[in-house]
């Protein structure tokens, strides 16, 4: 083979190699920065995966916002209509969080399958619920109300 042909070759490979662990490398930092949404149904279901940094969300139980008196920790429970989620918190909720009212925790499930949360959202207005906790709430009703017309 030609030198400059080798050359040229060794060029196109390195360029190839080169290529495929950028790409390689983006595809997993895309997939260990992915936050991914599951309703408390999901969670019980062990659909959630433990220690993997996700988003849960549904209606703040009623009577279930427990805070500790020594910090700014706060125990609280969600629902989508079938199953409810404990999450944990330390640090100050946004102003408009409150029972019965949609909320969101991004944070990593433990062993109890509870939430250990960094973050909560609340809804910002009246109007507002997340798209996927009004998903989960509608379909939590749908299959209430099948369940009632089948059992009559």
């Amino acid at each position: 083979m030609h030198p400059m042909r080798k050359q040229r070759l060794q060029i196109v490979v390195l360029i190839v190699a080169a290529s495929a662990i950028a790409t390689g490398l983006i595809i997993y930092m895309l997939g260990q920065n992915a936050n991914y949404f599951y309703t408390p149904s999901q969670v019980s279901l062990g659909e959630a995966p433990e220690g993997i940094f996700i988003r849960a969300g549904g209606m703040v139980v009623e009577g279930s916002v427990r805070r500790d008196p020594d910090s700014l920790t706060v125990d609280f429970e969600v629902t989508d209509g079938r199953a409810i989620l404990g999450i944990r918190y330390t640090g100050i909720l946004p102003d408009l969080f409150a029972e019965n009212e949609a909320a969101i925790a991004a944070g990593k499930l433990d062993q109890n399958r509870v939430l250990q949360a960094s973050e909560v959202l609340a809804k910002h207005d009246e109007k507002y619920t997340p798209p996927e906790v009004a998903e989960a709430m509608n379909a939590a009703y749908d299959a209430k109300q099948k369940r009632k017309a089948e059992n009559l």
